[in-house]
C-alpha cells in the first residue's frame, strides 16, 4: 500500500522486467530457497505488475514498479513463501490501477488476491475526514492480519521501503509519516517481535522527525566507537576464555545501541550526552537454555553485576515472546557492560519474530518462546475488541493504547504469570484473566490485603479477584484502566445498556449506599427527593437512578446529599464555601465538601481516589499517596472520582529543588515563577550544603501541564541544579 512517497506520474514508454531497480537481486534472492516453478509464478506476478503500473513513475524518477519489487525483496530476505513475494509485486495494483480484485483471482489465486486486499486502501467510499480514513483502512488492515498474518509483514515492508526513500518528500509529510510510524507501525513490529525491522523503522523515523539530533547522536557515536571496541575486545576475551574452561560453547561479540534507543534514554533522563559514549552491549549466544544459566555465572564471576540489573526473560518472556538472559555488569575500568544471554534459536527470533518460523524448521521440542502462539493470542484479543469498539476511530486508538512496550507481571492466586502495560489496575488483572470475571469484579486482594480497585499493579505481586453475581461494570472504571481490553468491553457493556437496565442498577447501588447509613431507599419521603432533584436539576427518580446507574453521579455522594437532606447525620455542610469552591473542581459534587490532601496535594491530570472522612467530607488523594495505607481497613469508604472537564480554580502543589548558594537567587527563582502565572503560598530553605541550598515551595497551578510548563522552565535556570515536584 503505496504513501504519498510513492505518487506517480503518468509518462508514455515502459521498462523490461531486467530494467527493474532490484529485480535481479530479487530474483537472486529467491533462487535461495524456492524452487523453479514458484518463480515462474513470481515472474508473472511481477510481469502483471509492471504492466498495470506502466506508464507511473516514483517522485524519485524510477518506474513505479520498482517498489512493489523492493518491497518483495524485503520479504524475500526474510524467506517468505512464494504467494507472499507475488502478493508484494501486486501490492498495488487494487489500489492505484484499475485492476479489480476479482481479475486477480482469475489470473492467479484466491489467497493470493487475499493478501492484495488486505493491504490495500479503501478508495471508493467517501470518508468524512482524513482521520476517518485513516482508522477505517487500519480496520481493514487489522482484520485482514488477523486472518493471515502475512498481510502486516506485506506491509510493514512496504511501510519500511517508504521510510527508506522518504527524502524525496515535503518536510511537513516526512514528518507525519515518520510520526505514524513511530507511534503505530514499529510497535506493531515490535509486538511481533521483529526487532530488526522495528530498529530500522526507529531509526528512520527519528531521522526524518528530528534531523539535527539524529545528525549529532550519530556523529557522537561514531566518534565513540574506537574506543567502544577496544573495550568490548578486552570483554569478550575474558568472557571467551572464562567460558572456554567451564567447557560453555559459547560465541561472544559486541553489539552497537541502534540511535532510537539512546535517543529515548536521553530524552528521559536516564543517562546523560556525556555519558552516551560509555555505554557498552555485549551478546553471548550458547547452544541451549541450560548453558544460558551457565554462562550467566560465569560472566558474574569474570566481572561484578550491577545490582537489581538482572532480568530473566526466559522463564518470563516478554509479551513478544522475547526469550533472553540481561544483566549489566561493571567492566574494565569501572564501566557498564549491558549483557545479553541467549540460545541461537532465540537470538533468531529475537531479530524476526514471527518471521523466523518461514527462515528456521522448528520442530515442536527445538521450538523457543512462543512467538507466534503470542501472536496469535494478539490477533485473538484484536478481533474481540473490534467487535466491542463503536467506531474504527475507537478501535485505532484502543490499538494504540495496547502498543505499550513496557510491561509488568503479575500473579494470579494459584501462580499462573499474567503480563500487564506498566500502570494497569487489579481491573485490566480481571478482564485479562477472562470477560467475564471483569464484569462481575466487586473487590480485589493484591498479596492478600485488600486494596482500592484503581491501585496500580507493580511487578511480583499476587492479585486475586473477588466475584458477585450482583456485581456489573463500573462507568467510573474507565477513569483509571489503561489496557484496550478492560475499555473496550466496559464501553460495550455501557453503550448496551438499556434505560430500564441503568435504572435498576442505579437502584442496586443507592440501596447499596445508603445501606451505610442504616436507611432504606423506599422509605426517604418524597420531599427530600424532590430537594435532591433540584439541586441535581434532574426532573424525576427515574432520571436520577438512571444517572447512577451510568456513572454521571456516584451513588455514595447521592446517598449522603439524600441522608443530609433528611435530617439523619451527615458530616458535610452544602453551604460550605470549601464546598463551594471544590464542586467546581471533582464531578458529580456539586454542594458537598470537597477537602485536598495536603500530604499529596492532588492537581488536575493526577489519578486520584475519593475517601469519605467524618467532618472534613470527601477527602481527594492521589492514587500514589503514601498516607491511603492508613485507609485499606476501609475500602467500603473509597469512592471513584474524576476531575470535571474545566476546573475553575487553582490547586496548591509543592516543588523541591536545589539551586546554587548565591546572592539573589531566591529573586530570580521567584521572578521566574511569576512570570509562569504561579502564585506562590510558602518557601522554606529546607537545609543548605555549602554551595547550594534545598528550597521547598508551595504554588498554585491550574493543572498538571501548567506544572510541567512551570519545571520545564525552572530547570532550564543556570542557577536550578534540581527541580521535582514534592511527593507525599
Amino acid at each position: 500500500m503505496s504513501l504519498d512517497v510513492s505518487e506517480r506520474i503518468d509518462r508514455d514508454g515502459s521498462v523490461g522486467l531486467l530494467d527493474i531497480p532490484g529485480y535481479p537481486q530479487l530474483i537472486h534472492e529467491l533462487q535461495r530457497y524456492l524452487d523453479e516453478s514458484q518463480i515462474a509464478e513470481v515472474v508473472r506476478a511481477c510481469t502483471f505488475g509492471m504492466e498495470a503500473h506502466a506508464g507511473q513513475i516514483r517522485l524519485n524518477g524510477e518506474p513505479y514498479i520498482s517498489h512493489p519489487v523492493a518491497v518483495a525483496r524485503i520479504l524475500a530476505m526474510m524467506r517468505l513463501d512464494y504467494r507472499s513475494i507475488m502478493a508484494a509485486l501486486l501490492h498495488d495494483v487494487i489500489e492505484d490501477t484499475p485492476t479489480a480484485k476479482e481479475h486477480i483471482v482469475q489470473r492467479f489465486d484466491p489467497e493470493v488476491a487475499e493478501l492484495v486486499d488486505g493491504v490495500s486502501k479503501l478508495t471508493q467510499i467517501q470518508f468524512k475526514s482524513k482521520a476517518e480514513a485513516q482508522a477505517e483502512n487500519f480496520l481493514k488492515m487489522m482484520l485482514a492480519m488477523s486472518q493471515d498474518i502475512r498481510v502486516m509483514l506485506i506491509k510493514l515492508a512496504d511501510r519500511l521501503h517508504n521510510m527508506r526513500t522518504l527524502d524525496v518528500m515535503r518536510p511537513d509529510k516526512r514528518r507525519r509519516i515518520a510520526r505514524e510510524t513511530l507511534t503505530l507501525y514499529a510497535p506493531i513490529a515490535n509486538r511481533l517481535g521483529m526487532n530488526a525491522l522495528r530498529c530500522e523503522l526507529e531509526d528512520l523515523s527519528f531521522a526524518a522527525l528530528y534531523p539535527f539530533r539524529y545528525r549529532v547522536l550519530a556523529e557522537l557515536v561514531e566518534r565513540a566507537r574506537g574506543n567502544r571496541k577496544r573495550v568490548l575486545d578486552q570483554v569478550e576475551v575474558a568472557l571467551g576464555a572464562a567460558l572456554g574452561r567451564e567447557n560453555v560453547v559459547a560465541q561472544v561479540m559486541g553489539r552497537d545501541k541502534h540511535l532510537y534507543s539512546l535517543y529515548l534514554r536521553l530524552r528521559n533522563r536516564e543517562t546523560t550526552f556525556s555519558e552516551l559514549a560509555e555505554i557498552y552491549a555485549c551478546r553471548v549466544q550458547v547452544e541451549r537454555v541450560d548453558d544460558c544459566y551457565r554462562a550467566l555465572g560465569v560472566a558474574h564471576s569474570v566481572y561484578k553485576p550491577v545490582p537489581g540489573r538482572f532480568r530473566d526473560y526466559i522463564a518470563i518472556p516478554k509479551v513478544n515472546g522475547y526469550q533472553s538472559l540481561h544483566t549489566v555488569l561493571f567492566g574494565p575500568h569501572g564501566v557498564p557492560i549491558e549483557l545479553q544471554i541467549r540460545t541461537r534459536e532465540m537470538d533468531l527470533l529475537a531479530e524476526v519474530g514471527v518471521v523466523a518460523h518461514w527462515q528456521y524448521p522448528f520442530t515442536e521440542q527445538t521450538a523457543p518462546g512462543g512467538t507466534q502462539d503470542r501472536a496469535r493470542e494478539w490477533m485473538h484479543s484484536i478481533l474481540e475488541m473490534q467487535k466491542r469498539v463503536g467506531s474504527s476511530q475507537e478501535f485505532l486508538e484502543s490499538v494504540k493504547g495496547d502498543l505499550f512496550p513496557d510491561e509488568l507481571y503479575v500473579f494470579t492466586p494459584k501462580g499462573r504469570i499474567m503480563r500487564l502495560p506498566v500502570g494497569a489496575t487489579p481491573v485490566d488483572f480481571a478482564y485479562a484473566v477472562h470477560t467475564d470475571i471483569g464484569n462481575r469484579c466487586a473487590a480485589a486482594k493484591v498479596d492478600r490485603r485488600v486494596v482500592p480497585l484503581s491501585t496500580p499493579l507493580r511487578n511480583g505481586q499476587t492479585v486475586e479477584i473477588l466475584t458477585s453475581e450482583s456485581a456489573l461494570p463500573n462507568p467510573a472504571w474507565l477513569n483509571f484502566i489503561i489496557t484496550a481490553r478492560a475499555r473496550a468491553n466496559i464501553r460495550h457493556y455501557l453503550k448496551n445498556l438499556k434505560t430500564d437496565e441503568a435504572v435498576a442498577l442505579g437502584h442496586r447501588l443507592m440501596e447499596r449506599a445508603l445501606t451505610a447509613y442504616g436507611v432504606v431507599l423506599d422509605q426517604i419521603d418524597s420531599t427530600v427527593w424532590e430537594r435532591v432533584l433540584a439541586d441535581l436539576g434532574l426532573g424525576s427518580l427515574d432520571a436520577l437512578l438512571q444517572a447512577v446507574g451510568l456513572g454521571e453521579h456516584m451513588a455514595p455522594l447521592v446517598a449522603r446529599r439524600l441522608v443530609q437532606h433528611a435530617g439523619l447525620g451527615s458530616d458535610l455542610d452544602a453551604s460550605s464555601a470549601a464546598g463551594d469552591r471544590a464542586a467546581l473542581a471533582i464531578q458529580g459534587t456539586e454542594g458537598l465538601v470537597v477537602t485536598f490532601g495536603r500530604c499529596c496535594h492532588p492537581i488536575p491530570g493526577d489519578r486520584i481516589l475519593g475517601f469519605l472522612s467524618s467532618g472534613r467530607g470527601i477527602v481527594i488523594h492521589t492514587q500514589s499517596c503514601r498516607n491511603l495505607s492508613e485507609y485499606r481497613k476501609h475500602p467500603d469508604k473509597w469512592i471513584d472520582v474524576q476531575w470535571a472537564d474545566h476546573p475553575d480554580r487553582e490547586f496548591s502543589v509543592e516543588i523541591r529543588m536545589e539551586a546554587t548558594n548565591q546572592r539573589g537567587v531566591l529573586a530570580q527563582i521567584t521572578a521566574e515563577m511569576a512570570r509562569m502565572d504561579a502564585n506562590i503560598e510558602h518557601v522554606t530553605v529546607d537545609e543548605k550544603y555549602g554551595h547550594t541550598a534545598s528550597l521547598v515551595f508551595t504554588l498554585t497551578v491550574r493543572d498538571r501541564l501548567h506544572l510541567a510548563r512551570i519545571l520545564r522552565h525552572l530547570h532550564a535556570m543556570t542557577c536550578v541544579i534540581r527541580v521535582t515536584r514534592g511527593k507525599s
